[in-house]
């Protein structure tokens, strides 16, 4: 049984994890002008994996119906029948308000903020029927981070933060179509909307569209937080991981597809070297 829930909750499958982890950190230190206070270091690190095992929780509750008739994700446990579309709220539950306890040791500012990541949370599984941008709630929830970690520190959030939210949303946008990707086959079979979808054969360029907006609002936030030369050398690195994602993904194969996807891995571990040499 607890096989399962690690399952369900990916536990051997941290992708999730640093592509939310990276771009918080990286908004931790710019917050604190350098290594953050080791007790706000270990609250968010905590909640960033608490909090995307919610996700996962949820969204095999959202997907119980259709996650058999998937390759990809037959195999997960409310899928085989290990486990019930009620352990899989109840898991949620008790992981949000996990997260939620954790948050309890922030100001008030973060708390209050805490409600609308759990909510988009909740939220995002469900986009995938009713609209073909389920990327982009995924985004501004990935991102939510980002906001938190500036209130965290500072109690405000400063113009210049929401450059680098905007460039983790559209970020997410690019390498969540490259998972859709993977499955756009049998998401049209079953009904479920992606931005895979949408973009149809303009997938490609519409991913580099959105790479290369990532890379300018990276740069100009950057500039408004005055980083150094590390940081622009951890930027361009990105940008020649992005170039190599497209070199990945130009026949639209399903496991180069999957490969370019978990490749963002580097590209989150780039821009936040960057901001630790940077400042």
């Amino acid at each position: 049984m607890l096989t399962a829930y690690l399952k369900l909750m990916r536990v051997d499958r941290p992708i999730g994890i640093f592509l939310l982890l990276w771009p918080t950190l990286g908004a931790l230190w710019i917050a604190s002008g350098g290594f953050p206070r080791f007790d706000l270091l270990l609250i968010f690190s905590l909640g960033t994996v608490v909090m995307r095992s919610a996700g996962c929780c949820i969204n095999d509750f959202a997907d119980a119906r259709i996650d058999g008739n998937v390759a990809r994700t037959q195999t997960r446990p409310l899928a085989t029948g290990e486990l019930t579309r009620r352990d899989a709220i109840v898991a949620f539950v008790v992981l949000s308000l996990i997260g939620f306890v954790l948050v309890l040791f922030m100001n008030r500012e973060t708390i209050l903020l805490s409600f609308g990541a759990v909510a988009l949370v909740a939220l995002y599984p469900f986009m995938k029927r009713i609209t073909n941008l389920p990327q982009l709630v995924l985004g501004i929830a990935y991102s939510w981070g980002i906001l938190m970690a500036f209130t965290a520190v500072g109690t405000q959030i400063p113009p210049a933060a929401y450059l680098l939210f905007i460039a983790n949303c559209l970020w997410t946008v690019a390498y969540d179509t490259q998972y859709a990707m993977v499955d756009r086959e049998y998401d049209l079979k079953i009904g479920v909307k992606s931005t895979a979808i949408l973009f149809g054969d303009a997938d490609r360029t519409m991913i580099g569209v959105l790479q290369g907006l990532v890379l300018i609002a990276w740069w100009l936030a950057g500039a408004q937080f005055e980083l150094g030369a590390g940081y622009y050398l951890g930027v361009i690195v990105a940008g020649l991981l992005f170039a190599y994602h497209q070199y990945l993904i130009r026949d639209r194969l399903p496991e180069p597809c999957f490969k370019a996807f978990l490749h963002n891995n580097w590209v989150g571990v780039a821009v936040f070297a960057g901001v630790v040499f940077g400042i």
